[in-house]
Formats: C-alpha cells, sequence, structure tokens
C-alpha cells in the first residue's frame, strides 16, 4: 500500500511538470517519445506477469500493440526528417515507476499500474499535442498528430477503470 501511495504522488508530479516550457526539438522529441512508448510497454508487460483482471489484461495488451506502433511511426517520421533515432531509454522516473510496480503483486500492482497510466497517458497527449502543433520537423508534426487521437482514446478507456 505504501508503494502504491508512493507511485500515485509520483505519478501526479509527472503530470504536474510542464510537457514543455517551448517548443521541443525533433531531437528531443523523439526522444521523448520513445522513452514514453518504452515506458507504456514495459509497464504493461509488468502488469501482465500478475493480473488476473481480464479487462486490465487487455488494456495492456492494447498498450503494447499501440505503443509499439507509435514508436515505429515516430522512427519513420525521424528517418523522413532525417534526425537520428537512438534507441528508447526510460527516464530514471519511468524506471523508478516500473520498479514501484515490480515490487507489488495482485490488485495493489493493478491499482499502481492504472494510477502510473493516468498520469503517463496525461503528460503523453501534452508532448504529442505540443509537438503536433509546434514541432518544427514535419514529418513528426504529422506523426504526432496522429498519435494524439490514439493517446486520447488511452485516456478514456483509463476514465472507465
Amino acid at each position: 500500500m505504501k508503494l502504491l501511495m508512493m507511485s500515485a504522488a509520483v505519478a501526479v508530479v509527472m503530470i504536474a511538470v510542464p510537457a514543455t516550457a517551448q517548443v521541443m526539438t525533433p531531437d528531443e522529441y523523439v526522444m521523448t517519445a520513445g522513452a514514453s512508448d518504452l515506458y507504456e510497454i514495459t509497464s504493461s508487460q509488468v502488469l501482465l506477469e500478475t493480473s488476473q483482471d481480464p479487462r486490465l489484461r487487455a488494456f495492456a495488451q492494447m498498450m503494447i500493440a499501440d505503443h509499439s506502433k507509435s514508436t515505429a511511426d515516430v522512427k519513420a517520421a525521424a528517418a523522413r526528417a532525417r534526425v537520428k533515432a537512438v534507441p528508447a531509454k526510460l527516464t530514471p522516473l519511468q524506471q523508478e515507476l516500473v520498479a514501484e510496480l515490480r515490487a507489488e503483486q495482485g490488485p495493489a500492482r493493478d491499482a499502481a499500474y492504472i494510477a502510473q497510466q493516468k498520469a503517463s497517458h496525461g503528460q503523453a497527449l501534452n508532448v504529442q499535442k505540443a509537438y503536433a502543433m509546434e514541432g518544427t520537423a514535419p514529418a513528426l508534426k504529422a506523426a504526432a498528430a496522429t498519435i494524439v487521437p490514439v493517446v486520447e482514446h488511452h485516456i478514456m478507456e483509463l476514465k472507465a477503470m
């Protein structure tokens, strides 16, 4: 329970931090989007190790599929924009959140996962919308614009949980 409370507090901090103080460079966008997708995929894989909730399992599988696709879309757009897409890496905060999920079991892990997903999708939506509107690389702007409705769909699914 203590980890769940800490996880929720960290998740709130993730949302409280503005996604962008200024327009991200194409390199920053690719790095940020890659880390976000990697976190969604990794945390969903952790959930699938133990969750017995069929609805949550289906959501986690959707996260893996959708965020794998958005990673591929951003990489392809980066290539068209001549931006080097370095391999995605979790941020220290994302590493901590994944560790917290691993430390939980059963319903506590499920609850921590939902709380983390709500926060991370709020942040991801901010990043994608900001780059879609203000980004400087047209191919990456287009990719961000196609990712926005997918993230919005995830948020709607999370609201129902």
